[in-house]
């Protein structure tokens, strides 16, 4: 039996690179995407030379098409797609523009959710489909109102999707990262200083009293896609060291 197939978007760094190595490690063929070109010259040099780098913006629909037809060609179909490009951009309502408003829906909600769309055709009876959320969505942050919308956006359709995938026995499931050291907060447009104490307050409020790592979320991606959550659908996990429910 050929080994199963995952693609990653947002896989060329942070949680989605710590998921490709780990489902390679465990005998899955991968392909990641990412449009950073230092990520993705990074990716390609660190990464197993078996899994395939594949640059594509998520804004961009012609790109997901050509993704989708790369793995049509090279592998046939597709038993896990886990959705985990995303943006942060961290700024209070009276400063936001339109082009960064615009840049937080495109990536991270109708990036997502025409991958989907498109891969689907691909996806294999019986596969799983993984969004990257965060706690961000369902707890309040100042500054973070558009990336937890776009982000809730994203939640609120996982159940609607478990129900209309169940009959080919699809899993669609997210996973929610609290804090995790991945370097997405260094893009969040928040000066040096501001970004320390940014940091240093999560963490106060963090009960496990640390950043997550990468390798901690991607080891529950991994039960998400494989037959160990074979009863799993509909569900949002939180990957948060307690965050999640701290006050």
């Amino acid at each position: 039996m050929p080994a199963p197939v995952a693609l990653i978007t947002g896989g060329t760094s942070g949680i989605g690179k710590a998921t490709a190595e780990l489902l390679h490690q465990r005998g899955y063929r991968v392909i990641v995407t990412g449009q950073n070109p230092d990520t993705i010259a990074a990716a390609e040099k660190s990464l197993p030379e078996q899994v395939v780098v594949i640059r594509a913006d998520a804004r961009s629909l012609s790109d997901t098409d050509r993704v989708v037809e790369e793995i049509r060609e090279r592998f046939g179909a597709l038993d896990v797609l886990f959705l985990n490009a995303g943006i942060v951009r961290s700024q209070p309502v009276g400063a936001f523009d339109e082009a960064t408003f615009d840049d937080l829906v495109e990536v991270d909600f109708k990036g997502q959710f025409f991958t989907l769309q498109k891969a689907l055709p691909l996806l294999n009876d019986g596969g799983s489909v993984i969004f990257t959320v965060g706690i961000g969505a369902t707890r309040g942050m100042a500054g973070g109102s558009v990336t937890a919308a776009t982000r809730g956006a994203l939640l609120s359709m996982v159940p609607s999707l478990a129900i209309e995938l169940a009959p080919r026995r699809i899993r669609v499931n997210a996973v929610s990262p609290g804090p995790v050291d991945t370097g997405i907060w260094a893009k969040a447009g928040l000066p040096p200083e501001q970004l320390e104490m940014a940091a240093e307050a999560t963490v106060s409020r963090v009960p496990l009293g640390r950043f997550g790592t990468s390798r901690e979320i991607a080891e529950v991606v991994a039960f998400l896609a494989s037959d160990a959550a074979g009863y799993v659908t509909g569900e949002n996990i939180a990957v948060s060291g307690g965050a999640g429910i701290s006050t």
